[in-house]
C-alpha cells in the first residue's frame, strides 16, 4: 500500500483499504494487484505454509457523490462479483448495482410464491424403447409463474432457493404435487407396468433430515406405490456429502424407490462413485447426444455409458434428443430410455394426455 492509504479489518474474514486523493481507477486497481501479488507468498505458522486466496472489490467516489456506506456497499457487491468469477478483483460498475437489486427483488417474491401458488409442474414424457416405444415415465419439471416477469425458468430461481433454505418447502410440493398427478394418470390410462413419476432432487433437499418424511407423505397422500417414483439427482449434490447421501438413498430404496444419476459425463462421472452410489439409471448429458451424427467422438462416449450401464446392471437414459437422427442413435446402441424435444417437449399437465391415450 501507500503510505498515506488507511487499512482495516472489517469483520470476520473482510479488510477495508482506503485510497486518498485518487488520481485514476488504474491507480486503485495497482494498488489491487500489488496486495494479490504480496499474498501469493505462504505465511508459515508452527512450521507450515498456508496460502491465502483473497478477492477484491473496488469503489470509486467521493464525498460530494457518495456516502461511506455506499461506497462500501458497492465495494463489497464488486468483492462478491469477484469471488463468483474466481477474480483477483472487480471495479464496482452501475450494472452490478442493478443485478444485486434484481437478484433481491426475485428473493422477495421467491419467498412468496408458495404461499401465492406461484409454482407450476410440466411435465416431459420419457419413451422405452423397444418393439412398440412406449410412455413409461414422466419428468416433473418446475417452473414459476410470476405476476410480472411471466413464465420463470428455474436455471433463474433454484440456485437462490438452495441459498435461501427455500429449496426444501418448495421440493415438498414438487414431490407431492407430481405423484398426486400422476396417480391420476394411472387411474386414468392403467398400463402394466404403471407410469412413473420423476422428480428432480436438489443438495439441499439431500442435505434436509426430513427428506425420508417428505417423500413418504407424498407417497401416502397421493396413493401411488414406491415403484412409481424414481428421484433424479446430479452427482455434484450426492458427492457433497456422499456418506449420507448413500445412507439417505438405501432407506428409500427399501420403499421401491428408484434412482437416477442425472447429467452423467458433465460433472465427475468417476467409475468408483458410479459403483458405490445405489442408483438404477444413468442419464446421458445431453451435450453428448447432441453431438451424435456431428462428431464420432461423441457416439463412442456415449456407446461407452450405455455399455458401462448395462454391465452394471443399471438403465441407460438419453436425454436431449433433438431429432430422428439422434434417436436412431440411441435406438442402435441399446439405449432403455430416451427424452427430447424431437418426442415432445414439457407441456403443462392439461396438454399430457394427447400423449398418455396414444
Amino acid at each position: 500500500m501507500r503510505f498515506e492509504d488507511t487499512l482495516a479489518r472489517f469483520g470476520g474474514d473482510e479488510f477495508t483499504v482506503l485510497l486518498e486523493d485518487v488520481e485514476s481507477p488504474q491507480e486503485a486497481v495497482r494498488v489491487a494487484e500489488r496486495i494479490v501479488e504480496s499474498l501469493k507468498v505462504p505465511f508459515v505458522v508452527d512450521g507450515r505454509e498456508f496460502f491465502v486466496r483473497t478477492s477484491i472489490g473496488v469503489s470509486l467516489g467521493t464525498s460530494r457523490t457518495k456516502s461511506p456506506q455506499e461506497i462500501l456497499r458497492d465495494a463489497d457487491t464488486a468483492m462478491y462479483r469477484a469471488k463468483d468469477e474466481a477474480a483477483d478483483y472487480r471495479v464496482f460498475d452501475s450494472d452490478m448495482h442493478e443485478r444485486v437489486l434484481g437478484r433481491l427483488e426475485l428473493e422477495n417474491d421467491l419467498w412468496r410464491a408458495l404461499e401465492r401458488e406461484e409454482f407450476r409442474l410440466f411435465y416431459q414424457p420419457k419413451v422405452r424403447l423397444k418393439e412398440e416405444d412406449t410412455v413409461a415415465e414422466i419428468e416433473a419439471l418446475l417452473r414459476w409463474q410470476h405476476p410480472q416477469r411471466g413464465l420463470v425458468m428455474p436455471d433463474e430461481f433454484i440456485p437462490i432457493a438452495e441459498e435461501t433454505g427455500l429449496i426444501v418447502p418448495i421440493g415438498r410440493w414438487v414431490l407431492k404435487e407430481a405423484c398426486r398427478q400422476v396417480k391420476e394418470w394411472q387411474d386414468r390410462y392403467p398400463k402394466a407396468p404403471p407410469l412413473v413419476a420423476c422428480v428432480n432432487v436438489a443438495a439441499g433437499q439431500l442435505r434436509y433430515p426430513d427428506l425420508l418424511n417428505d417423500v413418504g407423505s407424498a407417497l401416502w397422500e397421493s396413493g401411488i406405490e414406491g415403484r412409481s417414483l424414481a428421484l433424479e439427482i446430479t452427482e455434484s449434490a450426492l458427492l457433497k456429502d456422499m456418506q449420507t447421501s448413500t445412507t439417505l438413498l438405501e432407506e428409500l430404496r427399501r420403499e421401491g424407490i428408484r434412482f437416477a444419476l442425472d447429467d452423467f459425463g458433465s460433472e465427475y462421472s468417476s467409475l468408483s462413485y458410479l459403483m458405490r452410489l445405489p442408483v438404477d439409471f444413468v442419464k446421458i448429458d445431453k451435450s453428448f447426444v447432441w453431438d451424435l451424427g456431428e462428431d464420432p467422438r461423441a457416439a463412442i462416449l456415449v456407446e461407452a455409458i450405455i455399455s458401462l450401464a448395462h454391465s452394471l446392471g443399471l438403465e441407460a437414459v438419453g436425454e436431449g434428443v433433438e431429432s430422428a437422427e439422434q434417436l436412431e442413435y440411441l435406438r442402435r446402441m441399446g439405449c432403455d430410455l430416451v427424452q427430447g424435444y424431437h418426442l415432445a417437449r414439457p407441456v403443462p399437465p392439461e396438454d399430457m394426455p394427447v400423449f398418455l391415450a396414444k
